[in-house]
Parts: C-alpha cells; sequence; structure tokens
C-alpha cells in the first residue's frame, strides 16, 4: 500500500501542476469550469498532457453526413483558436460550435441556421468504449481459455486467471445465484458481462493517464444504454403473470375502469426501475470524478491568489485527490456490484408465476 500511494502521489503531482505552471495560470486566468467539463463531457480529440506550452492531443476521426453529402476527415483540420462568435471553423462549411446550445459540437449553418449534421465521428468516449471493451475481452477470455485446457478437479489456477475466477464466483454465488435461483444460469452471461464492463470502465476512468481516464461511465449515454439492455430483458423475458398483475391488478375494478388509474402507474413503474439504474451510475461516477478533480484545481486557485498559499495547499490537494482516488476504487467495486444486483432482482420479480400471485 506504501508503494501504491507513493506512485499515486508522483502521478497526481505530475498530472496536476507545478508551481511555474501555475503562474502561467494566474496570467492568462483560470477556466476551473473548463478543466471539469472537459474531462467529463465528450470531444472530437483527446487532450492527454501538457509539455511545457505543446500540448499533447490525439486527434480522432470526424464522420459525419452534411448539407453537402457525406465527411470523414481528422479533427486537427479543425482550427485550434475560436472566432468571434467562439466557433472553430474547420473543412466542408463545418465548425466545432461555441454556442450554448450545441457546444463542443459539430454544426454547420443551413440558410442562416446552425444545425448539426448526422455525426458517427470516434469520439473520445467512442475510443474508451473500444479499449475498455478490449480489456474486458482479454480479463474473461484468457480464464476462459485456462477452462478449456484444464479439468474440474485439476488445482485452482493462479495468478491473473485465479482472481477472475475468483471474482466471477464471487458475483454468481453472492448476487446471481440468490435472487434468481434455478434461472441463474440463464441470465448469469449477460449480468455478469455488466459486472465486468461498469467495473472495468470505473477503474480506466481512475487511472490519470491514458489508456485510462475516459469517464465512460460518467456519460449518461453509456449508463442509459447499460440501463435499456436491463429493461427489455426484465420484460420480454416478463411471465403472464407479471403482465396480468400490471394491467389488471388484484385491486378494486374503480381503480382500474372507466380510468385505468393503476395500470397507468403499475406501467409507470417499469419506467421509473432503468431510470434509477441509469441515474444511480451515472450520478455516483461522475461526482467521483468532479470531487477528484475539484480537488487537484485547489493548487491552481491557490497559486493564483498567493505562491506561499499555493505551496501549501499543494500538500493538502494531493493527500485529498489520493483518498479520493483510493475511494474510487472502492465505489467503481460498489456501483458495479450494485448495478448487477438491482438488474437481477428486476429480472427475477418479472418472473413471478401464477401460483405465487396467488399464495399473496
Amino acid at each position: 500500500m506504501k508503494h501504491i500511494t507513493q506512485i499515486l502521489c508522483l502521478l497526481l503531482v505530475l498530472f496536476t501542476a507545478s508551481p511555474a505552471h501555475a503562474a502561467e495560470e494566474k496570467k492568462e486566468g483560470i477556466d476551473l469550469q473548463g478543466i471539469l467539463m472537459g474531462h467529463i463531457k465528450d470531444a472530437y480529440e483527446w487532450h492527454i498532457t501538457d509539455i511545457g506550452s505543446h500540448k499533447v492531443i490525439l486527434h480522432l476521426p470526424v464522420i459525419v453526413k452534411s448539407s453537402t453529402g457525406w465527411h470523414a476527415f481528422c479533427s486537427s483540420q479543425f482550427s485550434e483558436e475560436a472566432d468571434e462568435k467562439g466557433n472553430r471553423p474547420g473543412p466542408y462549411g463545418l465548425y466545432i460550435s461555441g454556442s450554448e446550445k450545441h457546444e463542443h459540437k459539430v454544426c454547420e449553418m443551413v440558410n442562416g441556421k446552425e444545425v448539426r449534421p448526422f455525426d458517427i465521428s470516434i469520439t473520445k468516449t467512442v475510443v474508451v468504449l473500444f479499449i475498455d471493451a478490449i480489456i474486458l475481452l482479454l480479463c474473461i477470455l484468457i480464464p476462459a481459455r485456462w477452462c478449456r485446457k484444464h479439468k474440474v478437479d485439476d488445482p485452482a489456477p493462479k495468478g491473473f486467471t485465479g482472481l477472475m475466477h475468483m471474482f466471477v464466483m464471487n458475483v454468481y454465488d453472492d448476487i446471481i445465484k440468490p435472487t434468481l435461483g434455478e434461472e441463474s444460469d440463464k441470465y448469469a452471461p449477460y449480468l455478469l458481462t455488466c459486472f465486468f464492463f461498469i467495473f472495468v470502465a470505473n477503474i480506466m476512468g481512475i487511472v490519470p493517464f491514458p489508456p485510462g481516464g475516459g469517464n465512460l461511465t460518467g456519460n449518461i449515454t453509456c449508463t442509459c444504454f447499460l440501463a435499456l439492455c436491463t429493461y427489455v430483458i426484465t420484460n420480454v423475458t416478463g411471465t403472464k403473470a407479471y403482465w396480468k398483475d400490471i394491467f389488471w391488478g388484484d385491486v378494486p375494478t374503480w381503480l382500474k375502469v372507466p380510468v385505468p388509474l393503476m395500470p397507468v402507474i403499475e406501467f409507470f413503474s417499469t419506467l421509473t426501475k432503468p431510470f434509477a439504474l441509469m441515474v444511480r451510475l451515472f450520478a455516483n461516477m461522475m461526482a467521483g470524478h468532479a470531487i477528484a478533480l475539484s480537488f487537484a484545481c485547489i493548487i491552481f486557485v491557490m497559486f493564483a491568489i498567493n505562491a506561499a498559499f499555493g505551496t501549501a495547499m499543494t500538500v493538502v490537494s494531493v493527500a485529498m485527490s489520493i483518498f479520493m482516488m483510493l475511494l474510487e476504487v472502492l465505489v467503481s467495486y460498489i456501483q458495479a456490484m450494485v448495478f448487477t444486483m438491482l438488474s437481477a432482482v428486476f429480472i427475477s420479480l418479472a418472473h413471478v408465476r401464477e401460483a405465487e400471485e396467488h399464495s399473496h
């Protein structure tokens, strides 16, 4: 733990700022909101770090269908400097908008009106998604290869394969099986995929340097898709008794006809479950990233006030940032576990049988 803390401290010092850099920020002004939102929001380029006055940026491919047809080009073709309207001009009449409505998005002017073209660009979030998916595949396929070459009664694996076996069995035995019982094997592949994808994405988001640093689960689009998958599986595989309980529950008839009060409320409750999954994961991970970055930004703020304050607060800021990063590791596991557990519970509730319904 001592060595890990030392490494994290070194990374945070390198990742945040030096006194000279902070002095430059004092002259130019500090855009704290830009720093925070630049990490949390999606972008067409990946700002890795600054070496002196030189920015190290990974430019990504832009693929859009505008009013003039399909276009594919590198995001480096957009100007680094914004024009008088706050836009960054690019080729084919396209630009990265600085407006409040389409901020940091590729737009074009059509009949004097700003519109967004059909956009399937490989953005920072997409790249992070690819990286996390590759890591997830390696985490699953390497242990799977060991299982194919060994028998059940062979000695337990060691190292990385043994660690993954422990994780898989922990999630299966402590979350999936107690919740779903006999149907565990049917839904275990999906639930295990959810757990490890979220856990890998959360952990990679904590790493302060590429290929980590992407806030994938802090992007509501990603959490919305995961919640939608759970919603579809839950309701498509739901039993007749489950749907009967929603649209014709055991309540007084006047609550069902002529005004379908209870059916509407019960159906609405099926939508609130995935919504809770989506918001819980998104809010927790985004808040964790924002807090960790806020502690790092204290250095800039204090140096802008006074060099002595900045030097003193650097120690406090780094210590709090290390604490937050270690706490985020725990939160990463908890959020993956909670999402998986609630998904299993929702699927289990949708598999109510007629006999169970009558017993109640």
